[in-house]
């Protein structure tokens, strides 16, 4: 049935694609369903690879038992075509093996660094205190979700900062996001680090914009658990867990389909559970939102 869904949203990626100027990312990400528990005690985990650009669940991949989505993650990437394209992944995907398919494949990537990795994640916070960025940037002030936030991005050349060339290959760019967020409710300030790696090169003027491009999947699962109740619905088998997950991703992206073939600004502009919430009140609105083309 992934495998059905997958060959249905094809069609309508590329077309949807061609209106797209930009380089293409595919945001790659795993989301245990809560709602099912396996005799392991472990809820499964589905891995998703989703089209930033189209807002299209491209195909997904489920965990085996006793596994994670380390060997999830290279099976998704051979389902689909990265070549000149971006992938996005968290720390996890932070593998050697995962890279080294990416690149094979024709395509570029940016991943967060964590502790996962300790020799390179402590080695460039190390080395970052004693080199100069190729260049830096500041984001906002920016008002939203009761918050003011400030993102600053910090570009390094990894040729000066990643010790095992011969592992990770040099030619990576290193990314140091710093987040200060002001509560509007309250006025507590917090302040983030983050570092990513990324073989694009250290000018590409889009290196910031994709950290944050990659949290776009995590907006999709919260769709998934929020607006179709994904986490809520109880399921005694892996095998039925796995299907509604498709058939409710495959919702997911039949909303987004429709968004993106649209012209009307307005129905663009349309949040996913507020056109959910308008379809599902008539029977004659879904007739007509499933006709239209």
């Amino acid at each position: 049935m992934a495998d059905r869904m997958q060959r249905v949203v094809e069609a309508f990626h590329r077309e949807l694609l061609k209106k797209e100027c930009s380089k293409e990312i595919i945001c790659v990400d795993g989301k245990a369903e809560r709602g099912t528990v396996q005799e392991n005690g472990r809820n499964p985990d589905t891995v998703s690879a989703y089209s930033y650009n189209t807002g299209i669940i491209l195909a997904t991949e489920a965990c085996r038992e006793k596994s994670n989505e380390i060997k999830a993650i290279p099976q998704l990437i051979d389902k689909i075509g990265i070549s000149e394209k971006i992938v996005t992944a968290d720390a996890m995907s932070m593998q050697k093996d995962i890279i080294d398919r990416i690149r094979e494949k024709g395509g570029d990537f940016l991943i967060e660094l964590k502790a996962n990795q300790p020799s390179l994640r402590y080695g460039v916070e190390d080395r970052l205190k004693t080199h100069t960025p190729a260049y830096s940037y500041t984001e906002g002030p920016e008002l939203g979700h009761g918050r003011i936030e400030t993102r600053t991005y910090r570009i390094y050349d990894g040729l000066d900062i990643i010790a095992d060339k011969e592992k990770w290959g040099g030619n990576m760019a290193i990314i140091e996001y710093e987040s200060d967020t002001v509560r509007k409710s309250s006025g507590k300030r917090t302040t983030e680090k983050r570092l990513y790696v990324s073989s694009l090169s250290t000018d590409t003027p889009i290196l910031g914009s994709l950290v944050r491009s990659h949290w776009s999947i995590e907006s999709m699962h919260w769709g998934l658990d929020c607006n179709l109740l994904q986490d809520k619905v109880k399921r005694k088998s892996t095998r039925a867990a796995r299907n509604l997950d498709t058939i409710q991703r495959v919702v997911y992206s039949v909303f987004s389909i429709w968004k993106g073939l649209r012209k009307k600004r307005a129905d663009k502009r349309k949040g996913m559970a507020e056109l959910m919430r308008y379809v599902s009140m008539s029977f004659t609105r879904l007739i007509s939102f499933l006709s239209q083309k």
